[in-house]
């Protein structure tokens, strides 16, 4: 039985742009698909975010009662 790489014709590999493997979609190979793999890990892609004065970590003030 023989082994054939089926490869996605107009789609190349995100890492390398060769055509990629259909076993290894998107990528052409192992080796690809664990550059990508690694750059998400060690924070290469980031989802840009932007901060804003909501996002605080403190608590909101306590309402203080007229009884007080």
């Amino acid at each position: 039985m023989v082994d054939e790489i089926e490869t996605q014709p107009g789609k190349p590999c995100p890492i390398c742009g060769r055509p990629s493997v259909q076993a290894m979609r998107p990528f052409c190979s192992k080796r690809c698909a664990d550059i990508d793999l690694n750059r998400w890990l060690s924070g290469v892609y980031a989802v840009p975010a932007a901060e804003t004065d909501e996002d605080d970590d403190t608590a909101p003030p306590t309402r203080r009662d007229a009884d007080e």
